[in-house]
Order: C-alpha cells, then sequence, then structure tokens
C-alpha cells in the first residue's frame, strides 16, 4: 500500500513558544447521533466548528454511516514544507482515512499566487510561478511522507485504509479565461456575504487594508470544493477554525449550482501561548521537513510542552485510545519528575512525522546532549551530530601519533593561544566526550578521547560545543 501511495502522489501532481489548543468547541453530536467517527474525534477535541451547522450536526453522522464519502483539506504551497500548525488538518485527514473514507490531499498551486488573508494582518508577499512549484513539491514530501508512516505504523489492517488523492488545483485553472471564471463563478455570490467574512472584515479595518486579490481567495477556493464535487464526489471539507469563511463560500456556491447539501468541519488552531497562531508567519514555526526542522528538534518541542497542554496534545496528535491515554496521564500523575507523558507524545509524533528511523535519531541525540550517553553519542551519524550541534564548528582532521588533549582543543580552535589556553585545560573547563579533560599533556586515547565512530566532541564550558572528526586512526 506504501508503494501503492507513493504512485497516486507521483502521477497525480507533477519554534520556540509552547502551543496551546483552545479546548472550547462549539461541535456537538445531537444524542440520537452519538456514535461512529465524529464522536470519536470530537472526544478527541479535533472538532471544534461544523458547518451548516445544524445540517452537520444532525445530517452528516447518517451520511458518513451509509458509505465511504469524500473529505477534502487543502494547502497552498507559500512555503516549502508544511508546519506543525499544519498537522492537525492533516491527522484528521488520516482519522477518516483509517475509518473507510476516501480523503483528497489538494495543494494550492493557483491559489498561493493569490495568498489567503485569514489570520493574516498584511498581504502575502508575491510568489513567483516557479518558487510556488518548488514550494509544492516540498509539501508533497511532507504528505507523502505522513500517510506512509501513518499507514505503515499506525494501522493494523492497511487493506481497510479509504483512497488516498493528490492533486495540485493548478491543474484546472492554467486554462481558464479570467473572464470565463468570473463569468461562472462569481455570479453565484453576493457582495455582502463576501464582505461579512471576519477574515475581510478584519482587513478592511486595519490600516493595511485589503486588495482585490485577496478579496478574491475566497471564490478560488470555493471553486476548489465545486470542482473537488463534481469530479470526486467530495461533500466533506476540513480545515482549520480560520477557513471556516471560505468553507462557507465553497457551500453557498455548491448549494446555489447543483442544490446539494455539503459540509465543513473545523479543527482547532494551534496557538502559541499568547494566543497567536503558530506557523510560518510568526516565524515559530515548527516544520515538518527534516531538512528544516531537524527530527531531534521537532521530538524536543513536543517534550517541552507546559504540563497544561501534553494531555490535550496525546489526544489530538496521536492515535492513542483515549483509554490509554488516561492511563498514560495517570502515570504521570503518579510520577511527574518521569515526564512519560511528555516522552509518550514525543514519541508518538515524531514517529508519525519521521518515522522510526527519525524517532531513533531524536533519541540518540537527546541522550547524546542531555544524558551524556557515549554509547549514543558514538551511534550518531556526521549528520546528526551537524544538526544536534549546529552553531559548533565541525573540523575533519588527520591524527597524528601523540596527539594531545592540548593539541587537539587549538587545532578545534576551542581555546585561546598561549597559557591561558593551557590554563583553561587544568582548570577542568574543558570536557571532551562528556568527560573532564583537565591534563592538557594527555595524549588521546581511543575509546575515551576518540570514539569508535572517529568522534571528539569538545566543549568548553556550559554551551560551547566543537566537533573533530579523526579521518584516520
Amino acid at each position: 500500500m506504501a508503494a501503492s501511495i507513493a504512485r497516486s502522489c507521483r502521477s497525480v501532481c507533477r519554534v520556540k513558544s509552547h502551543a496551546i489548543i483552545t479546548k472550547t468547541s462549539s461541535f456537538h453530536c445531537s444524542p440520537s447521533k452519538r456514535s461512529g467517527l465524529l464522536l470519536s474525534l470530537h472526544n478527541r477535541g479535533l472538532l471544534k466548528e461544523s458547518f451548516p451547522e445544524r445540517a452537520a450536526q444532525a445530517e452528516l453522522p447518517d451520511l458518513l454511516r451509509s458509505g465511504p464519502q469524500t473529505v477534502y483539506c487543502g494547502f497552498d504551497p507559500t512555503a516549502d514544507s508544511l508546519h506543525a500548525g499544519n498537522l492537525l488538518a492533516i491527522i484528521g485527514l488520516l482519522h477518516f482515512r483509517a475509518a473507510g473514507h476516501g480523503v483528497i490531499a489538494l495543494l494550492g498551486g493557483a491559489t498561493a499566487q493569490i495568498g489567503d488573508p485569514s489570520g493574516r494582518s498584511a498581504e502575502r508577499e508575491r510568489l513567483s510561478p516557479a518558487t510556488v512549484e518548488q514550494n509544492a513539491r516540498g509539501i508533497l514530501e511532507s504528505l507523502h511522507r505522513i500517510f506512509t508512516h501513518h499507514e505503515l505504523h499506525f494501522c493494523p489492517d492497511p487493506s481497510r485504509l479509504g483512497r488516498l488523492t493528490v492533486l495540485n488545483n493548478r491543474s484546472w485553472y492554467k486554462d481558464w479565461h479570467v473572464l470565463e471564471f468570473f463569468s461562472e463563478v462569481g455570479r453565484c455570490f453576493r457582495m455582502g456575504t463576501m464582505l461579512s467574512r471576519h477574515s475581510v472584515q478584519s482587513r478592511l479595518k486595519s490600516a493595511e487594508g485589503m486588495s482585490f486579490t485577496e478579496f478574491s481567495y475566497q471564490l478560488f477556493q470555493a471553486f476548489d470544493f465545486y470542482r473537488l464535487h463534481q469530479l470526486h464526489g467530495c461533500r466533506i471539507q476540513l480545515g482549520g477554525t480560520d477557513q471556516l469563511g471560505n468553507i462557507m463560500s465553497g457551500h453557498e456556491l455548491i448549494h446555489r449550482k447543483t442544490g446539494e447539501e455539503v459540509f465543513g468541519l473545523a479543527v482547532p488552531l494551534v496557538t502559541t501561548s499568547m494566543g497567536d497562531k503558530l506557523g510560518k508567519t510568526a516565524g515559530n514555526a515548527v516544520w515538518l521537513n527534516p531538512d528544516k526542522t531537524s527530527p531531534f528538534e521537532f521530538y524536543q518541542y513536543f517534550l517541552r510542552l507546559p504540563d497544561t497542554s501534553v494531555e490535550g496534545y496525546l489526544k489530538l496528535f496521536t492515535f492513542l485510545p483515549l483509554a490509554e491515554v488516561e492511563k498514560v496521564m495517570e502515570q504521570q500523575r503518579r510520577d511527574p519528575g518521569k515526564r512519560i507523558a511528555h516522552k509518550r507524545l514525543a514519541a508518538e509524533v515524531t514517529k508519525l512525522v519521521h518515522g522510526k528511523e527519525g524517532l531513533e535519531s531524536a533519541k540518540r541525540c537527546t541522550n547524546a546532549l542531555y544524558h551524556s550517553n557515549i554509547q549514543a553519542l558514538e551511534q550518531m551519524s556526521d549528520t546528526e551530530l551537524q544538526e544536534l550541534f549546529r552553531e559548533a564548528p565541525f573540523h575533519e582532521l588527520f591524527l597524528d601519533p601523540g596527539t594531545t588533549v592540548l593539541d587537539a582543543c587549538r587545532r578545534a580552535q576551542a581555546i585561546p593561544e598561549g597559557p591561558r589556553g593551557y590554563q583553561m585545560i587544568q582548570d577542568g573547563g574543558v570536557w571532551i566526550n562528556h568527560q573532564r579533560a583537565a591534563n592538557p599533556e594527555q595524549v588521546l586515547v581511543l575509546g575515551q578521547h576518540i570514539l569508535s565512530n572517529g568522534l571528539s566532541l569538545i566543549r568548553v564550558g556550559k554551551r560551547n560545543f566543537y566537533i573533530l572528526k579523526w579521518l584516520s586512526m
């Protein structure tokens, strides 16, 4: 099945602040509908709002029980990677797919050039088509990797998964003439309704104002929903709560043109402790691609969440049954110092995003850095070393016979020249591979100063690291 995902994707489309999740939700299943997927997602806190509210809560459960449906979520390639703020929407798609429903991940190769104004105080910088195409490739890689890891590590029976489709909306906009588009789509909208959207009102009242390009964005996202409804029978759109206005526009367009009922479901936004949206705009993104946020940094982000957030995150970001979440939290309450819940959360989410190898790498880096684990240090690759000690100078050197601690420190430029550097070592200010090296004249010893992978990790003081990779031993 993992191979089929790869074929599908290829064939269709050529932090620092801790985050919190708003816990209040306006989504409620009616008493007669308290069963199935929607109730499960609601109990996890993954569904915050629905549209149209009454129809979605009364009719959508019956629709989902009637047979496999199609759900879509869009991702505009305004950066070359998705981030943790996008992850809840992806997890929502994964829950629907695990329940046997078809899911569509839609890349906004066209809409990224317009720019969604939702949740923004200023217009996005215009992106060139080449940049958007490059970004789309990075996002496609994120999506493919996460769907594959979910299938491999979190699905007992992959044969029961719903169909996955990845599309790019550029494929249906590239041949449209602007006059044709506004003639067919624009006449289905009313200015009063469009102006009433929260994303529009907040910008109109700002000093920046709003361009017509941004104002028209809701028409294009609405048409995406209509197009997927016509071609793929899609009746459900999933997005963050900031997308609710755009989802309403899609509902309005489909209802006007077909008379059929479609539905929108909104997942909560991941925000900072100050209430700001977590993402690239705020400069606090935790990226999903490993070349932008390493598996170690990703793992550490979830490991460092406040105690008050961890239970909610276990429900939202993992696929653990709720009974198991409660069991983990009970273990945490009995012994908070072990941070069992934090470790389980970080492990589950890292495995989803970066796979088992990424999780093992994150744990090795954690043990090497924070637990002074020599064995973990020996097992680290050069790439992991440079990711872990990103600011540390990295030197590849040939090992001469009789090389001393003083020689190594000087060649790494870790200490000053002359007597002062010598004295720093004697005073115990230098550590090699997590062991204090207080004798400047000590000849480097294999297995102690030089590990089996040819590594010498020098630390001067508390935070100054230097990496030596010996090329001959």
